[in-house]
């Protein structure tokens, strides 16, 4: 005979699972979630609890020795300061370190012009802090142009121009792991995003994946709301999703709003769109250009001081679950290279607009 006291136990032995038109709902015990990641401690299936390390050094030590599974981080900032750039690094980076395949849908550029920057970034991150032999990303669209019309009689070859030839077998070693896509309004919804993630698994069997969305905000939905704050807030949620229902680190740029363009200092309430970004987002990346925002203290005294901090851009973590936020760290950019240093450090300088928001 079941009792009271033991029949919710014999219920939960049984299936608990609702199927609806919308989805269906599968309740798991905290024992059964148990059983789970002891099988996958024995199996060594720990994926999820591996961080993918995102190659600058300050950084990753900041978010915990890099991006997991099922984590949204956002890059935000003004235009010009490096948000693409440093996110098609990052996904260099991943790539380049075997650890995990990388997705980069980017809707402002197309795969030829991603691929020019990283013949330029390989370049410069070969020779750095000197930049001897590097070359400028106009300067590789010349050397392309110039390797087909002095081919003569023979077939032009890449390989064969001096110049492109180091930073060619660089990416030829990762280039397998990095696939670059050309973002679509009518075809790269969240629906065809996570079917490309799900082929992906089915395609490359136990390697891990990271997705980097440029830009969130470009993400179509079909369609089109009424509002940009309804598309965004599904976009975001979509993104999430993705990251924890396919075990994926996602990232994606975000653009920022009027007031954030016309503020001293853009912080994570300056995204433009919804406060679903603040909320949805795991980590929050603020790029701000370090002449505009550190504090005049430094500089009213020393023109040369001044001038130097044109040369760097602060990347402050305003978010992070994972471990300390409100932390600044500054990158020395090579943008004529279409790179960073990845080998930041910590501010030291004092900076304007202390922090006022708190989500």
């Amino acid at each position: 005979m079941t009792t009271e006291a033991n029949a919710p136990a014999e219920a939960g032995a049984r299936a608990w699972r609702l199927e609806s038109d919308t989805g269906s709902m599968a309740p798991r015990s905290a024992l059964d979630v148990l059983v789970d990641l002891n099988d996958k401690v024995v199996s060594g299936q720990l994926g999820e609890y591996q961080p993918v390390p995102l190659g600058f050094t300050p950084l990753d030590k900041t978010i915990g020795t890099g991006l997991r599974p099922g984590e949204l981080l956002l890059i935000g900032g003004a235009q010009g300061t490096g948000k693409t750039t440093i996110a098609l690094q990052m996904a260099r980076n991943v790539a380049a370190s075997g650890q995990a395949s990388v997705l980069y849908l980017c809707f402002e550029h197309d795969e030829p012009y991603l691929l020019n920057r990283l013949i330029a970034l390989e370049s410069a991150l070969a020779h750095l802090p000197q930049k001897t032999g590097a070359i400028k990303i106009q300067d590789v669209r010349k050397e392309i142009l110039g390797t087909w019309s002095s081919a003569g009689t023979e077939a032009p070859n890449l390989a064969n121009n001096p110049r492109l030839r180091p930073s060619l077998d660089r990416i030829a070693r990762y280039g397998q792991n990095l696939f670059l896509l050309r973002g679509s309004a009518t075809a790269s919804t969240i629906d065809n995003i996570r079917k490309l993630v799900q082929q992906y698994r089915e395609l490359a069997g136990g390697r891990r994946l990271m997705v980097i969305v440029d830009y969130l905000q470009k993400v179509p939905q079909i369609p089109e709301p009424d509002t940009e704050s309804e598309k965004v807030t599904f976009v975001v949620n979509g993104l999430k999703d993705i990251a924890l229902s396919e075990e994926v680190p996602m990232i994606a740029i975000v653009a920022a709003d009027k007031e954030g363009l016309k503020a001293s200092r853009l912080r994570n309430f300056h995204l433009r769109g919804s406060s679903a970004i603040n909320y949805e987002a795991d980590i929050i990346l603020i790029l701000n250009e370090k002449y505009h925002i550190v504090a005049k203290v430094n500089i009213e005294f020393n023109p040369y001081q001044a001038q130097r901090f044109r040369d760097w851009v602060i990347v402050s973590v305003e978010k992070n679950r994972g471990g300390q936020d409100n932390v600044d760290l500054e990158f020395e950019k090579h943008f004529e290279y279409s790179c960073f240093d990845p080998n930041g450090r910590t501010v030291q300088e004092k900076l304007i607009e202390e922090r006022l928001y708190n989500d």
